[in-house]
C-alpha cells in the first residue's frame, strides 16, 4: 500500500520506510516559528529547562506580527524578550521594524519554508504552508521549546481525509469561498487530528495566493495539517527565493484515506460563514440583511497581493458607504509597495478606506479596528468567535475579499455584482 504525501514527509523526517496512521513518530523538524504572543512563554520554557543554545540559529524563526507597532507597554515587553532573544543567539529569522510581516504571508514569500519541509510553529495557522507541500502544523509553546532546544518534535501520524473539487469555479467564486463551503460542510471538528489533502482540477488551477488561503483554514475544521501536492505552479513560485533545497513528495495513486469527499464548485457561490463559528455558513446572497459597521481586508488568510487586487478593482470609482469603516492590510511590507506601486493604495484611499502596515491587529481583536457592543464586521480573516474581534456582543462574519469590499460599498452584505453602476 502506498502512502499520501503527509505519511511520505513524516516518515522521511523519521528515518522510516513506512508509516501508518496512529503511529507515533520522533521526527526532524526544518523550522520553527513563534509570535509576539506566542514566543515569550517558550522562551521561557527554553531557559527554565537549562537551554542556552538554539540547536540551530537559521531553523528558528521568531516573528512579532500580532502587536507592532507595539499597542501598550505590555507588548512592547513581549516584542523586547524576542528581540534579545533573537540577538543573543544570532537568529537569521528575526523580522523587526518595516522587516516584519505576517508570519504566515511572509516565511512562503521570503523562501524561508519550502516543498517537503517538516515546519512546527507556536499559532495554529502554521498549517498554511501545507500549501506548499510541506507538512506544517501548529503546537504549543512547550513544544516549540522543545524544537528551539533539540530540532526534533513528536508526532501521532494523522488519517487523512481527500478533498476533490471539479467542476468551473462561478463568477467572484474564490479558494476563500471553497474553505468555507467545505468547513461548512464538515464542521469545524470534521477533520480533527487529520491530514486535510486539497486536489482536483480547480485546486490545479489555483495560483499560489489562493492555495495558501485554503490551507491556511485547515485548523478551522480541525486539521491537524491542510497539504496540497506540489505541482508547477508550487515550483514556479520557489525556485526563486528558496532559501535552501527542497524535495517534492506526492501521494502514490494506491494511498489509503480515511475519506474521500468530492465537490462540484459549478454547484458554490460566494459564501458567508456567520457568528459564531466558521462552519455555519451561508451563501452572501441569503444575508442582505446584515447591515456592517466594519470591514476588514487582509491578514494571514487574505492579505497577499492577489486579495489586494480583487478589493481594488471593486472599490476603483466607488465609495465606501458612510457608515462603514473600511481596513485593508497586506501580508507582508513587499505586498506593501507593490500595492502601493499598482496604484492599488490609491484606489483604497480614493474609497476611503484605511490603509495600514503589515499586523495581524484586527484579525484577533488586538489593535487597529477594534469592535465594540453590538457592531458586526465582515472581515477576510479565519475566525469569527464570540469576542474574536473585540467585545462579546459584536459579530464576526467571514468571506473573501470580494464579498467584504461589495459589502463596503453597499453598507450590507452583498456581492459585487449588486453594486450599482
Amino acid at each position: 500500500m502506498g502512502m499520501n504525501i503527509a505519511e511520505k514527509i513524516l516518515a522521511a523526517k523519521s528515518g522510516k520506510k513506512h508509516v501508518e496512521p496512529g503511529e507515533l513518530v520522533i521526527a526532524d523538524i526544518d523550522l520553527v516559528l513563534a509570535n509576539d504572543i506566542t514566543a515569550p512563554i517558550a522562551i521561557k520554557e527554553f531557559k527554565s529547562a537549562g537551554a542556552t543554545k538554539v540547536w540551530d540559529r537559521t531553523k528558528v524563526a521568531l516573528v512579532p506580527d500580532h502587536f507592532t507597532p507595539n499597542k501598550d507597554i505590555k507588548s512592547a515587553e513581549q516584542a523586547k524578550m524576542l528581540r534579545e532573544f533573537a540577538r543573543e543567539q544570532k537568529l537569521t529569522h528575526y523580522y523587526d521594524q518595516s522587516d516584519v510581516g505576517i508570519e504566515h504571508a511572509l516565511l512562503p514569500e521570503q523562501g524561508v519554508v519550502v516543498p517537503g519541509d517538516l515546519v512546527i510553529g507556536a499559532d495554529s495557522h502554521t498549517c498554511t504552508y501545507g500549501a506548499l507541500g510541506a507538512f506544517a502544523t501548529g503546537v504549543g509553546s512547550t513544544d516549540a521549546a522543545f524544537g528551539m532546544m533539540t530540532g526534533k518534535a513528536w508526532f501521532k501520524v494523522p488519517p487523512s481525509i481527500k478533498f476533490v473539487y471539479k467542476g468551473k469555479l462561478n463568477k467572484w467564486v474564490s479558494s476563500k469561498d471553497l474553505i468555507l463551503y467545505t468547513i461548512g460542510d464538515i464542521g469545524v471538528d470534521g477533520a480533527l487530528y487529520k491530514a486535510m489533502e486539497f486536489t482536483g482540477p480547480v485546486i490545479d488551477k489555483l495560483s499560489m495566493d489562493a492555495r495558501l488561503t485554503i490551507s491556511n483554514m485547515a485548523i478551522e475544521a480541525g486539521g491537524k495539517a491542510g497539504l496540497m501536492n506540489p505541482d508547477d505552479t508550487t515550483i514556479e513560485y520557489v525556485k526563486k527565493r528558496a532559501e535552501h533545497k527542497w524535495k517534492i513528495f506526492t501521494s502514490d495513486k494506491d494511498a489509503k484515506y480515511e475519506n474521500v469527499i468530492e465537490y462540484d464548485c459549478s454547484k458554490i457561490e460566494p459564501v458567508v460563514s456567520c457568528p459564531h463559528l466558521p462552519e455555519n455558513t451561508k451563501p452572501a446572497s441569503k444575508l442582505s440583511k446584515i447591515a456592517v459597521d466594519q470591514s476588514v481586508i487582509g491578514s494571514c488568510t487574505n492579505g497577499r497581493i492577489e486579495d489586494l487586487r480583487i478589493a481594488a478593482k471593486i472599490l476603483k470609482g466607488k465609495k465606501i458607504n458612510s457608515r462603514v469603516r473600511c481596513l485593508i492590510f497586506p501580508g507582508t511590507k513587499e505586498i506593501y509597495m507593490q500595492a502601493i506601486h499598482e496604484g492599488l493604495v490609491d484606489i483604497f484611499v480614493g474609497a476611503g478606506a484605511i490603509f495600514s502596515m503589515p499586523t495581524c491587529g484586527p484579525c484577533l481583536g488586538g489593535h487597529m479596528g477594534i469592535l465594540a457592543k453590538g457592531e458586526v464586521a465582515i472581515s477576510t480573516t479565519n475566525r469569527n468567535f464570540v469576542g474574536r474581534m473585540g467585545h462579546t456582543e459584536s459579530s464576526v462574519y467571514l468571506s473573501s475579499p470580494a464579498v467584504a469590499a461589495a459589502s463596503a460599498i453597499l453598507g450590507r452584505i452583498g456581492t459585487p455584482d449588486e453594486i450599482k453602476k
